[in-house]
């Protein structure tokens, strides 16, 4: 279900921009740019970096890239 909601002529000019750079609709960077600001939000402690890396790990173990981290082995 989809939702419209106004925004700034500002963000969705900035929006614009970045989605074609990233490939992505116009809609769909700002829901990209919510989507990680929630996150950050909720751990200020992660750089953007980070969750980046986080989030492209979870995306590889979903497609069966990931191999086992055996605690201990390898010291």
């Amino acid at each position: 279900m989809s939702t419209a909601i106004k925004i700034s002529d500002k963000i969705a000019n900035e929006a614009k921009i970045s989605a074609k750079v990233t490939r992505r609709s116009m809609a769909g960077q700002v829901e990209y740019w919510a989507y990680i600001g929630k996150i950050a939000e909720d751990n200020p402690d992660l750089s953007f970096s980070i969750i980046n890396d986080i989030l492209l790990g979870r995306e590889q173990l979903k497609e069966g890239l990931g191999t086992a981290y055996l605690f201990g082995e390898g010291d």
